[in-house]
């Protein structure tokens, strides 16, 4: 039985508070360390902007269209038993700690996270491989999400999403530009891939300004760990296409995967070069690292980013053993702020999180 929103939305039942919190003792299916190069490529991505034809883009829309976007797209997904499984969270709804903790998990975007009087929407599956962002800066964000350099399959998987979305929606498409998106730069496929890499020895070589140069002319783009908007911390990049008209799908993600795999083979090389190089010293940085994790009791967000990206380094170096690429991954989302305060279910000042962010650590890594 569906219940009614104050807004007069229909939507399908939910207890917002309990299926949150129950992410936290869930390890999203893309944090699990598989893939191709898992131990430099966390993740790839891929995100597919449509609009909905005859309703204006969501920063010109009224209230009520955006609305009918919501309606529209929930009657989409109540035809199709793919889509048994998705949750629907009114985000609206949400505390800024609640929003904030879906951002951390890379649910949802910066922008789709700010608090506005529009009606906005994200719809997640069970093992949270998929999330589509309602009333964003398009109508639809559909983005899937997949660990290790796994663009194809991600490719494979959101174009079904968006085949069976598209036999019920009436997207606004023109054979000349493509898909139509409120940004100029999303026209055409809509489509942005991305992957989640860990560059820490080229990073201590200096070299990844220089790598980043280079990619960026190559047509992509280079952001932070969260993605548009965010600037990288700790050795972690997010690599994407910039154009997405005059291109297909599928030479956006065979220029990512060319070039990532042509960063991954940099990366070991460098990392190799510095184990021959430096090898004690490298081996003191890392090990300090572990143990400050295993035994700290103030550690801040980005001091725990930078000793996990050492740690990291450290496993794919084989200095350390027994600590998995999944459990490291799961701590680099179960540190953020938002996730401590939803674990403790309270608002937490600096100076606590920090606490008990070293605490959290203390007892993943302990129990190795």
């Amino acid at each position: 039985m569906k219940e009614q929103h104050k807004s007069g939305i229909k939507f399908m039942p939910l207890e917002k508070k309990r299926e949150i919190k129950e992410l936290i003792g869930h390890q999203a299916k893309w944090l699990d360390g598989s893939g191709r190069s898992s131990h430099i490529v966390i993740s790839s991505r891929v995100r597919l902007a449509r609009n909905l034809k005859d309703i204006p883009f969501p920063h010109r829309a009224k209230p009520a269209d955006l609305e009918n976007v919501f309606l529209l797209v929930e009657n989409a997904l109540a035809k199709n038993e793919l889509f048994d499984d998705y949750q629907i969270l009114i985000l609206n709804d949400l505390s800024s700690i609640e929003r904030q903790f879906l951002l951390e998990r890379h649910l949802i975007s910066i922008e789709h996270a700010q608090k506005e009087n529009k009606p906005k929407f994200v719809i997640i599956n069970k093992d949270e491989t998929v999330s589509i962002m309602i009333n964003e800066e398009d109508h639809l964000r559909i983005q899937a999400i997949y660990s290790g350099a796994e663009l194809k399959k991600a490719w494979e998987l959101i174009r079904h999403i968006d085949s069976q979305l598209s036999k019920y929606l009436n997207y606004a498409f023109l054979e000349e530009f493509g898909y139509l998106s409120s940004c100029p730069t999303n026209t055409g496929t809509g489509m942005r891939a991305s992957m989640l890499v860990h560059l820490p020895a080229l990073v201590k070589r200096g070299e990844i300004d220089t790598l980043i140069e280079s990619i960026s002319q190559l047509g992509l783009v280079v952001r932070g760990f969260y993605g548009e908007g965010t600037s990288s911390q700790a050795s972690f990049f997010q690599i994407s296409n910039q154009v997405t008209l005059g291109v297909t799908e599928e030479e956006i993600i065979d220029n990512i995967e060319r070039i990532s795999t042509e960063i991954v083979l940099q990366e070991e090389k460098v990392r190799s070069q510095l184990l021959k190089e430096n090898e004690e010293k490298i081996k003191d940085s890392i090990g300090r690292s572990y143990g400050t994790l295993k035994n700290g009791h103030i550690i801040s967000s980005r001091e725990a980013m930078s000793l996990l990206s050492e740690v990291r380094l450290g496993t794919g170096l084989k200095l350390i053993k027994g600590v998995e690429l999944s459990l490291l991954n799961e701590l680099l989302l179960l540190i953020g702020p938002a996730h401590l305060q939803m674990m403790e279910d309270r608002k937490l000042d600096t100076l606590t999180r920090d606490i008990k962010r070293a605490s959290l650590l203390q007892k993943k890594l302990n129990k190795i």
